[in-house]
Order: C-alpha cells, then sequence, then structure tokens
C-alpha cells in the first residue's frame, strides 16, 4: 500500500505523526475487527473469539480474528454492533463529563449512518431521546435496519439536512457531529479510499465542515455539549475546524482525561488552544480518528415549537393488544397508519415537537399492525428490548437460525399454533406462524441471508 507523496508531506508537524512506524503499519495488511456488545441484550458471543477489552469502552472488544458475521444470529439480532474501536472513543469521552441514564437528555447525532454512535449513544443514555439524523435517503435506509436490530425505543430516526434544525434552537443538550471528511484515517482499513484522496478535497471537505456546524451549533443548549469528530489526519479538518469553532461561537474547549497506556494523542490547536485526540494505527489498535469536545457559554433562546399530536389507538385496538403486553395502562402507544408504535411516554412531548419540522423515519418501536379483525406483531417488537410477553418463544439451533434468517424452511419442535418468537440463545431473532401444516416464516424479506 503507498500512501500519496502529497498526503505524507501534509502531515509534517502535526502532533503525534512518525513517518516511518506511520508508513509501516500500513504496508502490514494488518486489519483489527473491534465489536461493541449490547448491555442490554447480553449476547453470548464466542468466548474464544473475544479478545481484550477496548480500554475506552465499557462493552467494546476487540476479536482474535473477523468471523464470518452474516453467518452469525447474534449479529442480526442486534446481540452486539461491529464499530471501529477508536470511534468508541465518544463513550468516555462523554462519561467523563455526563454520567447517568440520561434521563431529560435531548441528544442529535447529526451524521449518523450506518448508526455506531447513535446506537452507542441509546444505551448509554437510555432515558434520554436520541435524535439519529441521516441526510442522504439510501444511508438513512440502512441506519433505520440497524438501529431496529438494536432495538432501543429512545431513538428517533430524521432523514433531514442540518439546515432543517434551524427552529431547534438552544434545544438539544448533547450534538454529536462526526462530519463527512476526506477519510484518510480508514485507508489501511479501506485501500480504495486512497485513491480518492487529494489536497483538494480534504479543502473541500472543511469548507463543508464548516457549513454544517454553522447551521447545528445553535440548537445547542446553554451549557450543552458538542462533540465533533473525523476518521480524518489532516490539520485543515480536525484542529482547523477547532479553532473555528472557537472563533465563531461563544464555545470552550474541554479536556478529555486518557491513560497514558491507551496512546491517545492530545493535540492542541494553534489559535485557541482547544484539545483535540489523534488516534494513529501505528500507537494503538484502531484506525485513524480525531475528536474534539466543546460546551456552549452563551444563552441560547428557545422558540416554543409547535407540537403535532400523535394519533392514540382506540380502546378497541388497546383490547386487541394488551394480551401481548404487561404494561398496557402505564405505557405510551400512537399510531402510524395501521400499525401501533410504543413510545417512552418522557418523550412523547420531544417526538410531537420534532414531527412539526422534520421528516421522520422511525420513532419508537412498532408492536405491530391491524389487518381487518388481525393483530400481526412486528419485527421490530420482536428484536427489540421490549419485554416479550403473551407468546411462547422457540429457541433454534444454529442451523434452523440460519435457515431461519434465509427464510428457508427449518423444523422445529414448536411451542404450540399460532404466533411464536423466534430466538437463538435466548436472543430473540424475529417471528414465526406456525400452522397446523407449516411454518410460515416473518422474518423481513430485504433484510435475509442471500449468502450460502
Amino acid at each position: 500500500m503507498k500512501l500519496p507523496k502529497t498526503f505524507i508531506d501534509s502531515l509534517f508537524g502535526i502532533k503525534g505523526f512518525d513517518r516511518e512506524s506511520f508508513e509501516a503499519v500500513h504496508q502490514t495488511g494488518e486489519q483489527i475487527t473491534s465489536i461493541r456488545l449490547h448491555p442490554q441484550k447480553k449476547a453470548n458471543v464466542q468466548p474464544d473469539l473475544l479478545d481484550e477489552r477496548v480500554p475506552w469502552s465499557k462493552n467494546g472488544y476487540y476479536l482474535k480474528e473477523r468471523p464470518s458475521f452474516t453467518l452469525d444470529p447474534l449479529f442480526h439480532a442486534g446481540g452486539y454492533y461491529v464499530q471501529e474501536a477508536s470511534s468508541m472513543f465518544l463513550e468516555h469521552a462523554l462519561q467523563s463529563r455526563i454520567q447517568g441514564t440520561g434521563k431529560g437528555l435531548r441528544i442529535l447525532d447529526l451524521c449518523a449512518a450506518p448508526g455506531g454512535k447513535s446506537t452507542l449513544l441509546a444505551s448509554l443514555y437510555p432515558d434520554a431521546i436520541i435524535v439519529s439524523n441521516e441526510v442522504i435517503k439510501s444511508r438513512a435506509a440502512i441506519l433505520v435496519e440497524n438501529a431496529t436490530k438494536w432495538g432501543m425505543p429512545n431513538m428517533v430516526i430524521t432523514n433531514n439536512d442540518p439546515e432543517h434544525f434551524k427552529d431547534f434552537a438552544g434545544y438539544f443538550d448533547i450534538i454529536v457531529v462526526d462530519a463527512p471528511c476526506s477519510g484518510s484515517g480508514m485507508f489501511r482499513k479501506d485501500p480504495d479510499a486512497i485513491n480518492e484522496w487529494s489536497e483538494q478535497n480534504v479543502i473541500h471537505c472543511s469548507q463543508r465542515q464548516e457549513r454544517i456546524l454553522a447551521n447545528i451549533v445553535p440548537c445547542l443548549k446553554e451549557r450543552g455539549l458538542l462533540v465533533y469528530s473525523t476518521c480524518s489526519y489532516s490539520w485543515e479538518e480536525d484542529e482547523k475546524i477547532a479553532d473555528w469553532l472557537l472563533n465563531e461561537w461563544k464555545l470552550v474547549s474541554l479536556p478529555v482525561k486518557i491513560e497514558n497506556d491507551w496512546n491517545i494523542i492530545e493535540s492542541v490547536s494553534d489559535q485557541g488552544k482547544a484539545y483535540g485526540y489523534r488516534f494513529y494505527p501505528n500507537l494503538l489498535r484502531g484506525e485513524g480518528f480525531y475528536l474534539s469536545v466543546f460546551q456552549r457559554t452563551e444563552s441560547a433562546g428557545q422558540d416554543r415549537l409547535r407540537e403535532v399530536p400523535l394519533v392514540k389507538p382506540g380502546k378497541s385496538e388497546l383490547e386487541q393488544l394488551a394480551p401481548f403486553v404487561s404494561d398496557i395502562a402505564e405505557a405510551f402507544y400512537f399510531k402510524q397508519n395501521n400499525s401501533i408504535r410504543f413510545l417512552p411516554p418522557a418523550l412523547v412531548n420531544d417526538l410531537q415537537a420534532l414531527s412539526s419540522r422534520l421528516y421522520i423515519k422511525k420513532a419508537g418501536i412498532e408492536m405491530g399492525e391491524f389487518k381487518g379483525k388481525s393483530w400481526i406483531p412486528s419485527h421490530e417488537w420482536a428484536v427489540s428490548v421490549l419485554p416479550k410477553s403473551g407468546l411462547p418463544s422457540i429457541q433454534l439451533e444454529n442451523d434452523a437460525a440460519i435457515q431461519f434468517l434465509k427464510r428457508g424452511n427449518f423444523t422445529v419442535e414448536y411451542g404450540g399454533i399460532g404466533w411464536n418468537w423466534v430466538a437463538f440463545q435466548e436472543v430473540t431473532l424475529g417471528l414465526v406462524k406456525v400452522l397446523p401444516n407449516r411454518i410460515n416464516n416473518y422474518y423481513p424479506s430485504e433484510w435475509r441471508i442471500l449468502k450460502d
């Protein structure tokens, strides 16, 4: 792997850069694979596959080798998320400032696809509302799929341009901007990215990052936190942007406590002396990454947003749902077309406000839908962390689980005629309907395994 000379030359003088070891690690072809376990689903990932824990993430682990995730039922059930280890540093950066369950917090992940940071945030702060936004429609669909498999009810997926958030001045307690960048930090993992790198593209990305931030910083509350990150080594996309943020907005840079043996490089920007954290693959087990944390100091006025009321299910519909759930009286349900969705009651007002200005792709958890007088439970509910009441569960061995995920034929000793959860190692994969002479598979056809 030959790195462009102009790229290498651009890194001279940047703290932590050592040309010889940096180039050497890119020649090894080594691929570091890491996953983040779902704390609520408690998937029993093969112990002989797990290596040491990612030091800055409670549930992050390096793998000894890269398995076939496509053929692992726990991957499809959202038992873990395949995430680059350096990106998991977001957890430590936030936990050093805000602990607890996040009750009352409004968190925006602005450039969210494919969903690594959003799913991390949803589990890190289960009582906060996580607004997970992606501007590109095709990538938003991937975000919805990954959020569905992760199964947290506090996530709201939106498909909007950053400027569409202009009416949410002073609204969010935390904003995460993992900005689109030139991608040099992923050269080792994706050699094709080398061909797309140029000095001109770095400048273009830096300008785009400024435009994105200019639209979204006003949405931060007073004393709210802004986390800015890239997978680029370029000064123009990292420290220069940190200085721009300090110059343009009333923000202060916040340091993050790191351990010496993590080998993360703490940098300081030229003008504003903003703290930044650089990850180099020759120094640690992870890819190239940069992160800075800021706090807004000025008062952020907030206009009261019009709230769009959510449509509640009728009495008869709730009566049909009641046998399947244990908290029908305490929970909040709303309708979307013929489906019924669950939302934590504390998040209702926020969703109504968000709905007044943004395009919502997914909110809460779909419990199921009515077709005529029939109630059909939803795959979203099946793979969610919500309680699975009212239905028997079929435990599948590995081969049968793979056939289920392929929407193929399989035989089981089922729990009874009618709807059944299907699970692998106690983690729910989806739903089947058992009939006297066959089993109907309700795994989403668009997500089925195509690989033999």
